[in-house]
């Protein structure tokens, strides 16, 4: 950011000065043009004044002679022409009258034109200046004064301006530039510091703070409010953590004691009420894995992300074998297959438990004499994918989609056990590593849970999957 911010400074400067020195040097050069040119009139109407007596009485012996002094002392030609425009005098012999814009202003003065104002002398532009005057009275043209002024000494004036003005400039831009450096830094200064105090609220220490007292008002101000917004964020967590702690300590009691107690009843129960006892049990042992699901889900949204390296398909077969018994009495088929390796960086203890509440579920809804196959693989664009794989009923695309939410589930699943949360809990875990959950259907019938983990070797920061 810093530097595309300098770039557009610079770029700004530059195209500023750009638009005030180019108008600058061409006006120095039409400057030192006109200043020339009236010198030169002065000169020119001096000869025509001078040529129009030596024209009329003949005696040209004395303009002659001042034309070649003329020269001699400043180095321009002179010439006087006649009604023919041929030159009658010249300060110098062989003069070439002939080129174009030489004529064309003999032409102009021998119909009665002066010259009224030079073309700007360009240090480009190598041909003389041109100042002519009509030789005449009461209208009757008899000839022309000439001057041909060389340019080179006008050319380097106006290169030695234009350098001047050049030099300037880029003295204003090296200026700009050394101020640019300390100027963008104070700038962007509160930005960075943003940036890295983000980082370290989504890595999950939520007591950084932005300590930046320098930096434009607007964003010292933007500073003050995020720093509000962290310290509002981090007691919300602090709450969440402090009531997940106390719900694990206090809520898990008076159930215990509450089961407890239906238990010592069960002997002094009689027929009759039997089923009502037996109806209160499996109520308190619903509210116990209810009350664990939620914990569980609390503790998740709640705790700060510690990234570590793990082997996910050697935890895929620890979980595949911990599972084995609960799969057989299921009479479900349950199996690992795909990398013997596959390194992730993944939150602490996000794998085994996302695999726990998938395999459950698997089990658990795909019905008996059904296949649950874990399948981990390596992709090319730098992820880990875990695959829980089942043939059973499956569900529709829609269903799909909403089983991550809490408490959902399926419409003929009500009847079964659970509490509505498992994906939930593995969505929000694989979601605390970067990654992400997705489900996905299997032909012809079943249901893939693909959790896509980092891979070891993939660059920190990329963007996670959507899920």
């Amino acid at each position: 950011m810093r530097r595309r911010l300098l770039a557009i400074y610079l770029t700004l400067l530059a195209a500023v000065l750009v638009g005030l020195t180019v108008p600058l040097a061409m006006d120095a050069a039409s400057r030192d043009t006109q200043m020339m040119f009236m010198d030169r009139v002065n000169d020119t109407v001096r000869f025509a004044s001078l040529g129009e007596t030596a024209l009329r009485t003949g005696h040209t012996s004395a303009l002659k002679a001042e034309l070649r002094q003329y020269t001699a002392l400043f180095g321009i030609n002179a010439v006087i022409v006649g009604r023919d425009g041929n030159p009658i005098l010249a300060s110098q012999q062989d003069l070439d009258l002939d080129r174009g814009v030489v004529r064309s202003k003999i032409d102009e003065a021998l119909s009665g034109n002066r010259s009224a104002t030079a073309a700007v002398v360009w240090p480009w532009r190598r041909e003389p200046l041109v100042v002519i005057e009509p030789i005449g009275r009461g209208g009757e043209i008899i000839g022309a004064a000439m001057t041909l002024s060389p340019t080179d000494h006008l050319r380097r004036a106006t290169m030695r301006s234009w350098a001047i003005l050049f030099s300037q400039g880029m003295l204003v831009l090296l200026i700009g530039l050394m101020a640019a450096s300390p100027l963008t830094r104070w700038l962007l200064r509160p930005v960075h510091e943003l940036d890295a105090t983000a980082h370290a609220l989504a890595e999950g220490r939520f007591e950084e703070r932005v300590a930046i007292t320098s930096g434009p008002p607007e964003l010292r101000r933007l500073v003050v409010s995020f720093n509000a917004m962290a310290q509002q964020i981090f007691v919300l967590i602090e709450r969440q953590r402090a009531f997940a702690s106390y719900a694990s300590h206090q809520l898990r009691t008076p159930l215990a004691a509450l089961r407890l107690s239906v238990d010592n009843l069960a002997p002094e129960v009689r027929p009759a009420g039997w089923s009502d006892h037996q109806m209160v049990v499996e109520e308190i042992e619903r509210m116990t894995r209810l009350y664990d699901a939620l914990l569980a889900f609390a503790q998740v949204e709640a705790a700060a992300v510690e990234v570590g390296e793990v082997d996910v398909a050697q935890t895929a077969d620890a979980r595949v074998a911990a599972w084995a018994d609960v799969a057989e009495r299921a009479g479900v088929t349950l199996g690992r297959v795909g990398a013997a390796s596959a390194s992730a960086r993944v939150a602490v203890d996000t794998v085994d438990q996302a695999l726990d509440a998938l395999i459950d579920n698997a089990i658990k809804f795909a019905g008996a004499e059904s296949a649950v196959t874990l399948m981990v693989e390596e992709t090319a664009e730098g992820w880990v994918d875990v695959h829980v794989i089942d043939n059973g009923p499956g569900m529709p695309q829609e269903d799909l989609r909403r089983a991550v939410e809490p408490f959902w589930r399926h419409p003929r699943d009500q009847n079964l056990e659970g509490s509505g949360l498992g994906v939930t809990i593995a969505h929000a875990l694989a979601t605390a590593s970067g990654g992400g959950l997705e489900l996905l259907p299997v032909e012809p019938r079943g249901m893939d849970a693909r959790i896509r983990l980092p891979a070891a070797s993939r660059p920190a920061g990329e963007d996670a999957p959507r899920s």
